[in-house]
């Protein structure tokens, strides 16, 4: 052995193998465990609470979308119905719900004398089980039908909310003792009439179809005006949003000179994108209406308002997808001898095209939650009535969205509203659901990995 070859003896510490973990490498992996248990329990508890959020929603929401119903006869007195006798639509819709509320009290009665059903209330009492909305109805099918008069017809009527209540668990024979709109005997009548197979509880359409209803019936209260309204605003922000998004989306990207005033349009699309909704319902408020005179809950501001809001989004988004197409790709068209215009229309912006989409469906889902610009500019109104199409002037007529009709069915008192709000909840969850899929399909379908 030489000196050269001769092993010498190292100073220092000794050091460890490296297939035995020393101490500072046994304290690195323990903390990495725990950190990974850190963020298992953080997700766990994320998804515990969205369950517990969507088991409450779900609970109270679901009896929305069912509705007790009572199946009566009626005799329809030609001679109080159609004092003309002409059978005119115009001179038979003179008689008020006052003329035909007797003829459904009557009806009633002499249906509950019918299936046997032996009680002691009085005729006025035995009425309250069907709602105040059931005359109307009432009245509208005579009108749609004028060659029943004269006839005993069955008729399918709204019960009250409180019999509803009753049969979905959220009114009881204690709670009936204390209620001055109902009593313990009216619930036994009601049990006696499910058990004459004339009381039924199904699918509640009409909660879709319906428009909002009066304090005192929370059973015919529906969405239909609040989904109109919200579908107009949402026409309105894909027209006006998605054009003018993605044109100054392009130019800032891909045309404008890259200087001070650029940079400042660009942190200030950033900032609008960050302002509180509410601040484009005073902006509404003051331009469209206080200056441009447009009506107040109009689905025309709505939308308008809503464009602004969303405008930062789908620029923000639109921008960041034309960033992810290669330079390359914009190279060789220039080099083929495509001008500016032909390499970003026909090669860029069809490869961007994903995420613009997805930008602009997340952007319009979005919009459709938002209820504090609305508020403002006066969506909050009672309205009863549908707006008309598009074409004739209905972006202009009164109407409400859903987020607000939410909103005011948590203002009233009656406890059925709130069974009426969760459901409405449930309605726009479903409609958010479906735009955020839709978003998510558009994107693994056309997006293009490099």
């Amino acid at each position: 052995m030489t000196d050269a070859t001769a092993e010498t003896p190292r100073e220092g510490p000794s050091v460890g193998s490296l297939m035995r973990a020393d101490a500072h490498t046994s304290k690195r992996n323990a903390r990495e465990k725990r950190f990974r248990m850190y963020g298992l329990i953080a997700v766990c508890s994320g998804i515990l609470m969205l369950l517990l959020l969507m088991s409450s929603i779900l609970t109270a929401g679901l009896g929305a979308f069912f509705q007790t119903t009572i199946e009566i006869e009626v005799t329809l007195d030609a001679d109080r119905l159609d004092p003309v006798g002409n059978r005119d639509r115009a001179d038979m819709s003179k008689v008020t719900t006052f003329g035909y509320a007797p003829l459904l009290r009557d009806g009633l009665a002499e249906t509950v004398a019918r299936a046997g059903i032996e009680t002691e209330l009085s005729g006025r009492d035995i009425a309250d089980l069907v709602s105040d909305e059931s005359v109307a109805q009432l009245r509208s099918y005579v009108l749609d039908n004028p060659q029943l008069l004269g006839q005993t017809v069955p008729v399918e009527v709204l019960a009250s909310g409180r019999i509803d209540g009753f049969f979905k668990g959220r009114v009881t024979y204690e709670t009936a003792e204390l209620d001055k709109n109902i009593s313990p005997a009216q619930l036994r009548l009601a049990e006696a009439l499910e058990e004459a197979d004339l009381l039924e509880t199904g699918f509640n359409w009409n909660f879709i179809t319906w428009p909002d209803a009066s304090t005192t019936r929370p059973e015919a209260a529906g969405l239909g005006v609040a989904i109109l309204g919200s579908f107009y605003m949402m026409l309105i922000v894909l027209v006006l949003a998605l054009p003018i998004g993605v044109a100054a989306s392009i130019y800032l990207e891909e045309f404008a000179p890259k200087n001070k005033l650029t940079d400042l349009i660009e942190v200030n699309i950033s900032n609008l994108a960050a302002v509180p909704s509410i601040v484009f319902g005073i902006l509404g408020l003051a331009i469209f209406i206080n200056f441009a005179g447009l009506p107040q809950s109009a689905p025309i501001v709505g939308g308008l308002v809503l464009t602004l809001m969303t405008l930062p989004t789908i620029i923000i988004a639109t921008r960041a997808s034309l960033k992810s197409v290669p330079p390359s790709i914009r190279d060789a068209a220039l080099g083929l001898g495509a001008s500016k215009m032909q390499s970003v229309f026909h090669h860029v912006l069809p490869l961007a095209m994903p995420g613009i989409l997805t930008g602009t469906i997340l952007g319009l889902a979005q919009a459709l939650g938002e209820t504090a610009p609305l508020l403002l500019i006066g969506m909050v109104a009672f309205v009863r009535e549908y707006p008309d199409a598009p074409w004739e002037g209905g972006l202009f007529d009164p109407a409400t969205a859903l987020p607000v009709q939410v909103y005011n069915f948590t203002q009233r008192s009656d406890p059925a509203f709130v069974e009426r709000a969760s459901g409405a909840i449930i309605v726009l969850l479903v409609f958010l659901l479906v735009m955020n899929l839709a978003a998510i399909y558009l994107r693994r379908k056309f997006e293009r990995r490099w």
